[in-house]
């Protein structure tokens, strides 16, 4: 774990100039922060990793064409290993896939940036950001509805869901209807790959 009492070198790994700019600006103006480094590509970032050993990487879901998740595991395999932290715009990766590439959070480039610097520092302290994510589908689900999705992607047909949830199946057809209108999608193949994206399933 990095002592919380350590300024720390900070590395963005994404391909946009003005996300540079203003994570340099943002990071850099907090008193425990030493550096902020940038890299555009997957090569830069474990060049500066083997370099300048930062503490912590902001790491974007895609960089260029690069898979963020990919460089995450990349970087996670350096000695020492900065802490990662998953950022995104616009893209979703779910909790479990996070975890397995091995980033220690993920948060979203539109949060407050109070949050995203405390997210930073929490990450770097050895604490896991995972906050649920912020999109109306998400906090919108009642939960019944969060019920039905959970058996909808463990595979059971709407037959079983009624069975299981002591439910006649026309009423797990609204449901369902409701999940699909909230996630804004046309059928359950759909709804459970957005479900994962938001974070609703592992």
């Amino acid at each position: 774990m990095t002592n919380p009492e350590r300024r720390l070198r900070i590395l963005v790994v994404d391909d946009h100039d003005v996300v540079h700019w203003g994570f340099r600006l943002l990071l850099t103006q907090q008193p425990w922060v030493e550096r902020c480094l940038s890299a555009r590509t997957g090569a830069e970032a474990l060049a500066l990793t083997r370099r300048f050993e930062p503490h912590v990487a902001l790491v974007d879901l895609f960089v260029g064409e690069e898979s963020g998740a990919e460089i995450c595991e990349l970087l996670r395999r350096e000695t020492p290993p900065p802490t990662v932290l998953l950022i995104s715009g616009a893209g979703r990766i779910s909790m479990s896939a996070a975890r397995a590439a091995g980033a220690s959070g993920f948060v979203s480039k539109d949060w407050p940036s109070a949050e995203i610097v405390a997210a930073v520092r929490e990450v770097a302290r050895g604490a896991k950001v995972f906050q649920p994510e912020r999109e109306p589908a998400a906090t919108g689900l009642t939960e019944r509805e969060r019920e039905v999705l959970g058996l909808m992607g463990s595979g059971a047909t709407n037959r079983e869901i009624a069975g299981s949830l002591h439910l006649s199946p026309h009423t797990v057809k609204e449901h369902t209807s409701a999940l699909f209108r909230k996630l804004d999608v046309r059928n359950r193949t759909e709804a459970v790959q957005r479900a994962q994206r938001l974070g609703l399933l592992d």
